[in-house]
């Protein structure tokens, strides 16, 4: 039983998809509609740049959703015989591009949905206002107790739970400064990070009702296969449920490990992480053994895919 894993933002990297772009007329396809959807050129700033343009968040998350949906269309105009997945799954904004896959999205549709999402998410919160820090080494519990020990009053929260003994924070930039000096103190290691804002907490509100405003007006079609939500790390095959599940998605906390335990559960075994970079794949192996998972980025290694899916 295979899945396919779609990665979130931080993956963006100047370069991405242009051998893509050059190897298949079907991923070329993605970028021009992408582009022609956004009405500026993603295209050119996923393979150009600068950097300090990709990285922004209003333009790396439909870069990545662009990249990752362009890789699958290469796939699946080399690889005919691809079968489907028993599920999709994607790290934060990655389930956009899940939803893509799944055919609950267009192409157009989530790239304009992510673009909005991205200057929303951007706008909640004031420039210095918010943070996050990666939490080395503690259980949920140990991390919950830091968060509320340090808020002060303050927002603070667990953000993502990548995998065991790592789950990222967020809130106010007090807070999470506080944070981070109680996690030092009681040995944990604390990183803080840097992000343009403090992503999957309740600061975030105002993003979550401006998605919800643009999905009202968005027309959703079926689920090929479910999608595992990130909010509850439950595969979903109603289309009904999908906008409740992104609006919440964007201030609460990416159960990531959950989820991947989840399809382990249900029997996968073998997964393709459809995308820039390899973070799902490191996480994969640290959340669950039973999945061994195959980047699927580099047309160069398409041909290793049959084999590894059996």
């Amino acid at each position: 039983m295979i899945a396919w894993l779609f990665p979130g933002q931080g993956t963006q990297d100047v370069g991405m998809g242009r051998a893509l772009h050059e190897a298949s007329p079907a991923a070329r396809a993605v970028f021009e509609r992408a582009d022609a959807a956004l009405g500026y050129s993603i295209s050119k700033l996923c393979f150009d740049g600068p950097a300090e343009d990709l990285t922004l968040t209003e333009n790396a998350q439909p870069a990545i959703v662009t990249a990752s949906i362009a890789a699958l269309a290469a796939l699946r105009e080399m690889l005919p015989e691809l079968p489907a997945p028993r599920f999709a799954l994607g790290h934060s904004l990655g389930e956009y591009s899940a939803l893509v896959a799944a055919g609950a999205l267009t192409l157009e549709d989530a790239v304009r949905l992510v673009h909005l999402r991205g200057k929303a998410m951007q706008a909640a919160v004031p420039p210095g206002a918010g943070a996050m820090a990666a939490i080395m080494g503690g259980d949920p519990e140990i991390v919950a107790a830091l968060c509320q020990d340090a808020a002060a009053g303050d927002v603070l929260s667990p953000a993502n739970f990548n995998a065991p003994g790592q789950i990222v924070i967020s809130g106010a930039a007090a807070a999470v400064g506080r944070a981070v000096e109680l996690a030092q103190s009681k040995k944990l290691k604390a990183i803080p990070l840097k992000v343009s804002a403090p992503f999957h907490c309740a600061l975030m509100a105002p993003a979550a009702r401006a998605v919800e405003t643009a999905l009202g007006e968005i027309s959703l079609g079926p689920l090929a296969f479910p999608v595992v939500a990130n909010v509850d790390a439950q595969p979903n095959a109603l289309v009904s449920r999908v906008p409740e599940l992104l609006v919440r998605q964007i201030d609460a906390p990416v159960r990531w490990d959950a989820s991947i335990v989840c399809i382990a559960e249900a029997g996968v075994t073998r997964a393709l992480e459809i995308g820039p970079g390899k973070v799902l794949a490191g996480l994969v192996r640290r959340i669950d053994k039973r999945i061994s998972v195959l980047g699927a980025f580099d047309t160069e290694r398409f041909a290793e895919i049959p084999g590894f899916l059996g």
